[in-house]
């Protein structure tokens, strides 16, 4: 009889992590607890040194967990590490592919090493290599290809592989919307597979184009957690209505938050009052358009700040 799927793919409960050239009020990672469901893509948004990158490390068994507990695939990373890592494959945010070997030999390799039968590893390889448009670079050093097309290497390989869990840290960083959009389509076809990614992002419209379920990090705290649909519904104001034309911004702040944007005003609202003002302004003859917040609204909303404004970045040094 088969073994069990894990309903839960990664499950962490209060977990901490204080690097040791850190204050030990400024943890890289504090009290964090959240579930990843099995077979689903699950977003870890925030800025630069929010803790995502130090919650992959710990999950791919490369750090060790300072307080708390984590489990992947129902393994404690503590005990664990070698079943966890048979079963998961990784894109670490700043990894380097062999820079000896040419394209197709570093995908083929990483399938070997990870056991793939011969002629399995090849026709993996072979369509790793044509869903990300690396075919025409297959015979070229990766020493000689450019930083994206090195990206887009390392994805082929883990996107290639056959393990049950794929951790994917900022994988489109330094892509071009071409070839973003060639990852979210692997990406896609990985989930139709019945695997579970880890995803994390900068990109705000990434994270909600690929994820099930999100998880808003800031300074290593959990902020905000569930569906894109649940994330709108906990903040203050889940709606947007955008007043182009003049309109006296006196009149608009009874609605909601007001923003003044080029060639109008911004209003963030609850959807009642969100309605009557889109009614208001289109009987006055203004330019208007509502809908619900996207997550650049909702993460400015919940941080105070862009997600581009770096956060204070930890030195990740394993203790």
């Amino acid at each position: 009889m088969a073994a069990a799927v894990p309903e839960l793919a990664v499950a962490a409960s209060h977990l901490g992590k204080v690097y040791p050239t850190s204050r030990a009020d400024r943890p890289a990672l504090r009290d964090l607890t959240l579930e990843v469901p099995t077979g689903r893509v699950y977003g870890l948004i925030g800025r630069n040194g929010a803790g995502k990158t130090t919650f992959v490390r710990i999950a791919a068994t490369q750090l060790a967990p300072g307080s708390g507990t984590l489990h992947v695939l129902g393994r404690d990373v503590r005990t664990e590490a070698k079943e966890i890592r048979r079963r998961i494959a990784c894109v670490p945010q700043e990894s380097r592919p062999l820079y000896f070997l040419n394209t197709e030999e570093v995908v083929y390799l990483y399938l070997k090493m990870r056991g793939m039968d011969p002629v399995e590893a090849r026709r993996r390889t072979r369509e790793a290599m044509e869903e990300l448009s690396l075919t025409d670079y297959r015979k070229r050093l990766v020493a000689r290809l450019s930083g994206g097309l090195r990206r887009r290497t390392l994805c082929a390989m883990v996107l290639a592989s056959d393990a049950e869990v794929l951790f994917l840290d900022e994988p489109t960083t330094g892509l071009d919307p071409i070839a973003r959009r060639e990852v979210w389509e692997a990406v896609r076809r990985t989930i139709r597979e019945h695997r579970t990614i880890v995803l994390t992002t900068h990109y705000l419209d990434e994270a909600e184009a690929l994820s099930s379920r999100l998880a808003l990090i800031e300074r290593g705290e959990l902020k905000l957690e569930g569906t894109p649909e649940d994330l709108r519904a906990r903040v203050r104001y889940p709606y947007r209505v955008l007043v182009r034309d003049p309109f006296p911004r006196e009149e608009l702040e009874p609605y909601g938050r007001v923003t003044v944007v080029e060639g109008g005003h911004l209003v963030f609202a609850r959807e009642a009052d969100a309605r009557e003002l889109a009614r208001k302004a289109l009987e006055r003859g203004a330019r208007v358009s509502m809908g619900p917040v996207d997550l650049e609204d909702i993460f400015l909303e919940v941080v105070g700040r862009s997600i581009e404004e770096d956060g204070t970045s930890e030195t990740e040094v394993e203790a």
